[in-house]
C-alpha cells in the first residue's frame, strides 16, 4: 500500500547500520528516481515545508542525491571492479588520488543532505502525489532519519521526550498508561475484557481520545453516535498501546516494532467484528503495517463508517445546523488512504449545512502540520504551517472547520487561537458535528 513503510529486519545480527547512511544503502529504485526526476517542481510547489520557508525543497532533495550518484557512482564501480580482479586491498591503494579520496569520502548525511531537511518533511505524501513520474520521497527521508535515530542516536530533543513517553506509558502525552480508560468511565462503555462473545466494533480512540482534553470529547461523541446506533461495541482501554505511527516516521523503527508487536497480540486474544478509529494515522497503521507483523485486521476510518448508519438509518442527522463549513482533508485520511467522499457525502447528510471547499482541498489538500511525527517537534523555522493552513481555510469566511483527524483538529484549535477568534469560527471533527446534527 502507498501509505506503508517497508519494515526493518532488527532481528538480523549482520546489520551493522540500520537506515540509510550511504549511497549505496539505497535501493536501485531509489537511484532510479533521481535519474527519473524531470525537475519539473511540482513536489515542490505543493509542499508544506518548502512554503513555509523550511530548508527541505523535495526537487532539490532529488537533484542533490542524482548529483552525488553521478560523482560517487562511477568511482564505487571502479573500485568493485579493480577489487573483483585484483583483491580488495590492492583496489583500495588504487584510489589514493586527494580528489577521488574526497568525493568517496563525502557523507550523505550533513555533505549532501542537512538534517534539517531531513527533519522539516511532514509525510503528507503531496510530493509523491503531484510527481508526473512517480518519484517517491518518503522512503529515503525516512530512511535517512532511521539512521540518525537508530545508528547514531542523533534527532531533536522533543522526539527524546515523546520516544521515552511511549516507551514508559505506551502513549506520547506521557500520561500513566492506568489512566488510559478514565475518559471513558462515566459513558457505560465496557472494555473488550468484560464483554461475551463477538462485538460488533472495537472502537480505537487512540492516545488523542484517550490522553488529549480536545480530543476526549470526540471520543465521546464517537460513544453517543454508537450508543445512538444501537452498536454493540467495546474498547481495549488500559490494554492499548500507541499504534507506533510518530516513532515510525520519526525514525525510530525499533519503538514502533515493539508496540505494535504489543498491539497485534492483545488484539489476537480478541473477537470483534471490525476495528473503529478516529486517528487517520492509526488507521493507516493498523491496516497498513500491522499485516507485517502478521497483524491483518478489519479496520474502519470513523468517516466511512459514521456515513455507513446514515445510510443505513442507524443515524439520523435532523437537527438544522445553518451554517458555512470548509472541511480539510487530513493527508493521511486522503492522500494515504483515498478517503475524500465519505466525510463531504456526512456534512451534506446535515440539513442546513453549506460546505464550502478551500483554494487547496482533496489531493492538493495543504498540511496541517502535524504528520510525520512532527505533532511531538518544535517549528523553529519558517512560518508555521498550522497557521498557513488555517489562514487558507478562514479565506472561505467558514463558521466551522470540520476535520477528521486528531492532529489537525489540535493544529486548527491552535490555529484559531492565536488568530483570536476561536469563538466566532470552531473547528470540530465529524463526529462532533453529527452528534449536533442528532440533537
Amino acid at each position: 500500500p502507498k501509505g506503508a513503510l517497508a519494515a526493518l529486519d532488527l532481528e538480523n545480527e549482520e546489520i551493522e547500520v540500520f537506515g540509510i547512511e550511504k549511497l549505496q544503502d539505497f535501493t536501485w529504485k531509489q537511484l532510479f528516481d533521481t535519474e527519473a526526476c524531470t525537475r519539473c517542481g511540482r513536489c515542490q510547489d505543493n509542499c508544506p515545508a518548502y512554503l513555509s520557508e523550511k530548508p527541505l525543497s523535495p526537487k532539490k532533495l532529488t537533484q542533490n542525491l542524482r548529483t552525488h550518484l553521478l560523482e560517487k557512482g562511477p568511482l564505487l564501480v571502479a573500485q568493485r571492479v579493480r577489487a573483483a580482479k585484483a583483491g580488495a586491498g590492492e583496489a583500495e591503494a588504487a584510489a589514493t588520488d586527494e580528489k577521488t579520496r574526497a568525493i568517496l569520502e563525502k557523507r550523505l548525511i550533513g555533505d549532501v543532505v542537512s538534517e534539517d531537511e531531513i527533519w522539516a518533511c511532514t509525510t503528507c505524501r503531496a510530493c509523491e502525489e503531484q510527481c508526473p513520474v512517480f518519484v517517491e520521497h518518503l522512503a529515503k527521508t525516512i530512511g535517512l532519519r532511521r539512521n540518525l535515530v537508530l545508528s547514531e542516536s542523533r534527532f531533536p530533543g522533543e522526539a527524546q521526550v515523546a520516544f521515552r513517553n511511549m516507551e514508559n506509558n505506551g502513549n506520547p502525552w506521557g500520561i500513566g498508561w492506568a489512566n488510559r480508560a478514565d475518559w471513558a468511565a462515566e459513558l457505560g462503555v465496557p472494555a473488550l475484557a468484560e464483554t461475551q462473545g463477538e462485538v460488533e466494533v472495537l472502537f480505537w480512540p487512540g492516545c488523542a481520545g484517550a490522553f488529549d482534553d480536545r480530543n476526549r470529547k470526540v471520543a465521546e461523541a464517537m460513544v453517543r453516535l454508537l450508543q445512538t446506533a444501537g452498536v454493540r461495541f467495546a474498547i481495549l482501554g488500559t490494554e492499548e498501546k500507541c499504534c507506533g505511527d510518530s516513532a515510525r516516521r520519526l525514525g525510530n523503527e525499533y519503538l514502533f516494532q515493539m508496540l505494535a508487536q504489543e498491539n497485534i497480540e492483545t488484539l489476537k486474544q480478541y473477537r470483534f467484528g471490525e476495528i473503529v478509529t478516529t486517528c487517520p494515522h492509526c488507521y493507516n497503521t493498523l491496516k497498513h503495517e500491522y499485516p507485517q507483523f502478521g497483524g491483518t485486521f478489519p479496520v474502519v476510518h470513523h468517516s466511512t463508517y459514521l456515513w455507513r448508519l446514515v445510510q443505513q438509518k442507524r443515524l439520523v442527522p435532523r437537527q438544522s445546523l445553518n451554517l458555512v463549513a470548509t472541511y480539510h482533508d487530513s493527508c493521511y485520511l486522503g492522500r494515504y488512504n483515498d478517503i475524500y467522499a465519505e466525510p463531504r457525502q456526512l456534512l451534506r447528510a446535515v440539513q442546513g449545512l453549506r460546505l464550502t471547499e478551500m483554494e487547496r482541498h482533496h489531493d492538493r489538500s495543504f498540511c496541517c502540520g502535524a504528520g510525520g511525527g512532527r505533532m511531538w517537534l518544535e517549528e523553529k523555522i519558517g512560518r508555521r504551517i498550522n497557521l498557513m493552513r488555517t489562514e487558507q481555510a478562514l479565506a472561505r469566511n467558514p463558521q466551522m472547520i470540520a476535520t477528521a483527524c486528531p492532529f489537525c483538529l489540535v493544529m486548527f484549535s491552535d490555529g484559531l487561537k492565536d488568530k483570536g477568534i476561536e469563538e466566532g469560527v470552531q473547528a470540530l471533527d465529524l463526529a462532533e458535528v453529527l452528534v449536533r446534527a442528532l440533537g
